[in-house]
């Protein structure tokens, strides 16, 4: 069925195709991409844009000695499929499979597991000075950076540095007028300027070999032979903003052109100093509706094929947290005009699309750039607005310095909804948002909170907006848990009783609440188990942590996400202080591992997070405490 394709052990051979092999090859990873996702959700449309790219970097670099850096790299399919990994393939995002994220355990030509956005211009730079440093020079090294995450501000922070380091490596901008949604910003613009320009294919090959013995500095005719080369520069292609920075600019040219791609390649491979390659693509090239859809098709759910659209299989009927939460911002934002909301290029994954056409002056969505959006809500914030702060718990992380030195330091009441957090299923560990509970209760002056169930998600959300200091609500992806519960008013550092018990306590941080209901109910025969929906890490329920040591043989905490540092570590930590025998108590969470890519079921029941896990350790702590 792919008689190329399935023939390749390594990328070497592609050297050896010819131009119209190597159509032939694009047309079949692109019938693979379709038929994956005829059986699970994966990342689709970017990777249909970058398959013409990964062919021409291959057929004109060695990998296995070279660098190739993907950024944000669910873009990495077609680089799998021809690196040794087709017969593989059909394991990809599945438990035990391959992962739908470069993988260095899995091939010698990946290098990094990069899975956020805007590193790769760095670790680029830094394995050239590497392997100069170590006496390899002509190891090429590439970084292969979507428009989407080009803003963000480690990617200028490398390329200032490049520009004064002088390495000869490459930057390939794979430019298709995406990050997941229509990127922002006035770097977009720039870019669309460029790619306006009516010389598409950039410099030729001639013109930069001639410009390339140019010098910059010397006697006033080399000085005035360096104010032609410039302008020749900004005559052809503009790229001045980079050219200013030290990188060579060339481009913009067709990414869907093989054969052209692979002769720009060979060209910049050859330049001195670092180069910036414009490539323009379309994401969702070759599948009309990825490319009339890109937004949906990111990462679609399996379907089947209907009049040339896909059909998307049942879900479970039961809304997402991310849906309470879009539902809770909007509501707030028409009660009060001076809540708004911030994303970071994460606005369909957040569902907010909603709130941006309700309240677009109210709405900010600034890109790949989550240092900045801390940043600019502490602003908005000592301005006297009350901004909420939207982004994926894995992402947040990337503005940790601004969360400490412009929100928690300020005492400014941000509020940060932490979506994704907890383990994320197949995107693996790159995306499982599991160190956040740690990393947000360490500050003074910020509450920590969760919801166990969907009907308390919007209280919570205004007790966030009325409190006076900053806070942070996290919430999984999954179906939210219906509790068919009244939800007692939020305080500040108190817990809710859910279910009255006598032998024991499971006290839960967060919607893992379900799986606890139904592990005391499963014991109800043997044991009578108190449910504590904890609500707060911190403050913690000083009270709750003191009851529950004192009246009950055991306690087990339960939550999802790293047990270091995490809620059950508050627990102990308040249970020493207030002098009580902390050997009663257990903690379950995640291990201080990596946990791998997965359902995000089965690598909760693979850790017991599930609600027979959490009744096997009710049993056995029961039978320890008698």
């Amino acid at each position: 069925m792919h008689p190329l394709l399935s023939q390749l052990e390594s990328a070497e051979p592609l050297k050896d195709l010819s131009n119209a092999e190597l159509t032939q090859m694009a047309a079949e990873i692109r019938d693979v991409l379709c038929n994956l996702l005829a059986t699970r959700t994966a990342h689709f449309a970017s990777n249909l844009g970058v398959v013409e790219l990964c062919l021409a970097l291959h057929a004109t670099f060695d990998f296995r000695s070279d660098r190739l850096i993907w950024d944000t790299g669910h873009q990495i399919y077609p680089h799998k499929l021809v690196t040794g990994r087709y017969d593989q393939f059909s394991s990809i995002r599945t438990q035990g499979g391959l992962m739908g994220y470069p993988n260095p355990a899995e091939s010698e030509y990946d290098l990094f597991m990069t899975g956020h956005a805007g590193a790769s211009v760095s670790t680029a730079l830094g394995l050239k000075s590497g392997d100069d440093l170590l006496g390899q020079p002509n190891r090429k090294s590439v970084a292969v950076i979507g428009d989407g995450a080009f803003p963000s501000g480690i990617v200028f922070e490398a390329l200032n540095n490049a520009g004064f380091l002088k390495k000869d490596f490459v930057v390939v901008l794979n430019d298709n007028k995406m990050s997941i949604c229509p990127r922002v910003g006035a770097m977009a613009g720039y870019l669309d300027r460029l790619r306006g320009n009516p010389f598409y294919t950039g410099l030729k090959t001639e013109v930069a070999k001639a410009l390339n013995h140019v010098p910059l500095f010397g006697d006033p005719a080399e000085r005035l032979l360096a104010q032609m080369k410039e302008g020749v520069k900004a005559g052809l292609l503009g790229g001045m903003l980079f050219e200013e920075l030290g990188i060579r600019y060339i481009g913009p040219i067709d990414g869907h052109d093989i054969a052209l791609m692979k002769k720009y390649l060979a060209m910049v491979k050859t330049l001195e100093g670092p180069v910036l390659l414009h490539v323009v693509t379309e994401k969702g090239h070759g599948y009309k509706p990825a490319a009339e859809d890109p937004v949906f098709f990111h990462t679609p759910p399996a379907f089947r094929q209907q009049d040339g659209r896909p059909v998307a299989g049942a879900g479970s009927g039961k809304p997402p947290y991310t849906v309470y939460v879009r539902d809770a911002i909007q509501r707030a934002m028409e009660n009060d005009p001076q809540v708004t909301v911030l994303t970071a290029a994460m606005c369909q994954g957040t569902k907010l699309e909603p709130v941006r056409e309700r309240f677009p002056t109210r709405f900010f969505d600034v890109g790949i750039c989550e240092s900045h959006a801390v940043a600019f809500a502490a602003g908005q914030c000592k301005a006297g607005m009350r901004p909420i702060v939207n982004i994926y718990s894995t992402f947040l992380q990337r503005s940790y310095d601004q969360i400490f030195q412009e929100v928690a330091l300020q005492d400014l009441p941000v509020v940060f909804t932490l979506d994704r957090a907890g383990l994320t299923g197949p995107d693996g560990p790159t995306h499982h948002g599991v160190y956040d509970i740690g990393y947000m209760r360490l500050f003074p002056n910020l509450a920590v909170m969760a919801p166990g169930y969907a009907g308390e998600v919007e209280p919570m959300l205004q007790f966030a907006l009325e409190h006076p200091h900053a806070s942070s609500i996290r919430y999984p992806k999954t179906s939210a848990f219906d509790l068919d519960h009244m939800p007692e008013p939020i305080e500040l550092g108190r817990s809710e009783t859910i279910r009255e018990g006598s032998d024991g306590t499971i006290v839960v941080f967060g919607a893992l609440l379900e799986a606890a209901i139904a592990a005391a109910e499963s014991l109800s025969d043997r044991l009578s188990i108190a449910v504590v929906n904890a609500r707060f890490a911190k403050p913690i329920d000083r009270q709750m942590v003191q009851d529950s040591l004192a009246d009950q043989r055991f306690v087990v905490t339960v939550e999802e996400g790293t047990g270091v540092a995490g809620f059950g570590s508050a627990f102990l930590e308040e249970a020493n202080d207030l002098g009580l025998d902390t050997r009663r108590v257990k903690r379950l969470a995640l291990p201080d591992t990596f946990v791998e890519h997965g359902e995000r079921g089965d690598l909760l029941a693979q850790h017991g997070l599930h609600a027979e896990g959490i009744a096997a350790a009710c049993e056995q702590f029961a039978s320890a405490t008698v």
